[in-house]
């Protein structure tokens, strides 16, 4: 079903529609809001005042993005929101800037800008250890010490799925600067998970 077709379903009240938006991109949904609030609960909470704030919205939806584009933009404004009331205090490490820093350690490289030792490659790898609940939580962990701007970015682009087009919009930033922010997260991640898997 198309983006217009499924808000013309929804708009005439279609119960299965919205059972299948709701299966398809819940558990994304959690993931996403997950990275904005302290709690799974609090999670929860914008996850469900988000599928509200989408059957509010439906006579508003104009069709200028996608179905997922347009449900993903209101549960990050959502999840924004409710960071911003629950966290009274902002720690000065997350104030810092998103243009700041190599992307790589300049240390990997020679004086004439080559590799002095290649990042490894991870195809050999077994699939259970890329896998692994070990694996898995240091690529959370490694999100969550990025700065605010650049987990943004790669929830949005690597976990949920969106093109970079579609995060420029959600986000309100130009597409050169979410390359940017994904390149520089994306860089950041792979070199923490190097101790991991080497």
């Amino acid at each position: 079903m198309d983006d217009l077709a499924t808000i013309a379903a929804l708009r005439a009240g279609d119960e299965a529609v919205f059972a299948e938006l709701v299966r398809r991109y819940q558990p994304m949904m959690l993931r996403v809001a997950r990275m904005y609030v302290k709690t799974p609960g609090a999670a929860e909470e914008v996850v469900q005042e988000t599928w509200l704030g989408v059957l509010r919205g439906l006579d508003r939806f104009e069709g200028r993005s996608s179905v997922k584009t347009w449900i993903f933009r209101i549960l990050v404004n959502q999840a924004k929101t409710r960071g911003v009331r629950d966290q009274r205090v902002t720690p000065f490490a997350s104030l810092e800037g998103d243009d700041g820093g190599a992307a790589v350690d300049p240390s990997r490289f020679e004086p004439g800008g080559w590799w002095a030792a290649h990042p490894g490659a991870w195809t050999q790898l077994p699939a259970e250890r890329l896998e692994s609940k070990e694996t898995i939580a240091a690529v959370r962990d490694a999100i969550a010490e990025l700065p605010a701007r650049q987990q943004e970015v790669i929830v949005l682009r690597d976990l949920v799925g969106l093109d970079g087009a579609e995060v420029s919009e959600n986000l309100g930033i130009t597409e050169g600067n979410q390359r940017v922010l994904l390149h520089r997260a994306r860089a950041k991640v792979r070199a923490a998970l190097e101790g991991e898997l080497t």
